[in-house]
C-alpha cells in the first residue's frame, strides 16, 4: 500500500507555486521604488533620463553625492537628527520602562485605573493647536527638547513593555526581595538584563520614529541650525535648496551637465535613509521575539 504522508498533492503544489509568484511580484513592487532611487542617485543625467526599468546604474557617477555632502544643511540636519534619535530614544526607553514596571505589579493600588488613562490617550488627543500652545507656555519653542519631551512615553509601547514584564516569573523578584534588594535594584539588576528583546524592540520603534519625524520640527523649530534631517530633505525635494538652484535645468545637448535635480533628490533620499537601514539588521533578531512575548498577557 502506497503512502502519501509528507507528499503534497498536485493542487497543493500549484497553490505553492502561485503563492511564491504572487509574493515575489508583490515584494518586487515594494522594493523597486527604493532600487530605482539607488540607481538614479548613482547615474549620469543621460542614464537617469532613459525610459524603462532601472535595476542597476548604466553609467555610474558620484557627483550627486559630492554635491549633497557639500551642502551644510545636510550636516546640520544629521547632527540634530542624531542628537534627537540618541537622546530621545534613551529617554523614551527609560521612562517607558519606569512607567511599565510598576503597572505590571498586581499589588499596585488602582493599577487598572492608571492603565486605562494611558490607553485613553491612544484614542483621543488634545489636537494640534492645544499641543502648540502647551509647548509655547512651557518655553520649549525653538528648543530641541520640544521634539523629545511631548512624546516621552508612547501609550502603545508602554503597554507592550508592561505585558512583557507581567510574563516574567515572579519567583525571580521574590528571591531578590528576600536578599534585601529594593524595587529599583530588582528592575535594573534583574528585570532589565532578561528583558533585552523587548528593550531592543521598543528602541528600534522609538529610533525609527525620531529619525523619520519632521512635522513637529516644522512647527516648533524656527532656527535653521536646529532643524532636523527630515526638514532638510523636505526643503531640498519639495521647496528646492538655494545651493542647488544652478542644477535646476538640464540640457541633454550639453555633455558637461553632471547632475539634474532628480539625481540630487535621489542622492539626498539615500543619504537620509541609509543610516537607519544599517542599524536595523543588528536589532532585527530581537524584534519578533520581543513583540510576541510582550503581547501574550493583557
Amino acid at each position: 500500500m502506497s503512502t502519501t504522508i509528507g507528499r503534497k498533492s498536485a493542487g497543493e503544489r500549484i497553490f505553492d507555486i502561485c503563492n511564491v509568484v504572487f509574493l515575489s511580484v508583490f515584494a518586487f513592487t515594494a522594493l523597486y521604488p527604493f532600487i530605482n532611487i539607488i540607481v538614479v542617485s548613482f547615474s549620469t543625467p543621460a542614464a537617469a533620463n532613459q525610459y524603462g526599468l532601472k535595476l542597476w546604474p548604466q553609467e555610474t557617477t558620484l557627483e550627486a553625492y559630492k554635491i549633497v555632502f557639500s551642502n551644510k544643511l545636510i550636516w546640520t540636519g544629521y547632527y540634530n537628527t542624531i542628537f534627537r534619535a540618541v537622546v530621545g530614544t534613551a529617554l523614551n526607553v527609560l521612562f517607558s520602562v519606569l512607567c511599565a514596571y510598576p503597572l505590571s505589579k498586581k499589588y499596585l493600588p488602582n493599577r487598572n485605573f492608571y492603565t486605562s488613562i494611558i490607553v485613553f490617550t491612544m484614542f483621543f488627543s488634545g489636537g494640534l493647536i492645544p499641543n502648540y500652545l502647551l509647548i509655547k507656555e512651557l518655553g520649549l519653542l525653538d528648543n530641541r527638547f520640544a521634539l523629545i519631551l511631548p512624546g516621552l512615553i508612547a501609550g502603545f509601547t508602554m503597554i507592550i513593555v508592561r505585558n512583557f514584564f507581567m510574563a516574567l516569573p515572579e519567583e525571580i523578584e521574590e528571591s531578590a526581595k528576600l536578599d534585601g534588594a529594593t524595587d529599583i535594584r530588582i528592575l535594573f539588576s534583574i528585570v532589565l538584563p532578561v528583558s533585552m528583546p523587548i528593550i531592543a524592540t521598543i528602541s528600534l520603534w522609538y529610533a525609527v520614529a525620531h529619525w523619520n519625524a519632521w512635522f513637529d520640527s516644522l512647527l516648533y523649530i524656527s532656527s535653521p541650525e536646529k532643524t532636523v534631517l527630515g526638514n532638510v530633505l523636505r526643503k531640498i525635494i519639495i521647496e528646492g535648496s538655494p545651493q542647488f538652484q544652478q542644477y535646476d535645468t538640464y540640457d541633454p545637448s550639453k555633455a558637461t551637465t553632471l547632475v539634474t535635480p532628480d539625481i540630487i533628490r535621489a542622492a539626498t533620499i539615500m543619504v537620509a535613509t541609509t543610516p537607519i537601514l544599517l542599524v536595523y539588521p543588528f536589532i532585527q533578531k530581537y524584534f519578533v521575539k520581543g513583540v510576541m512575548i510582550g503581547s501574550l498577557k493583557g
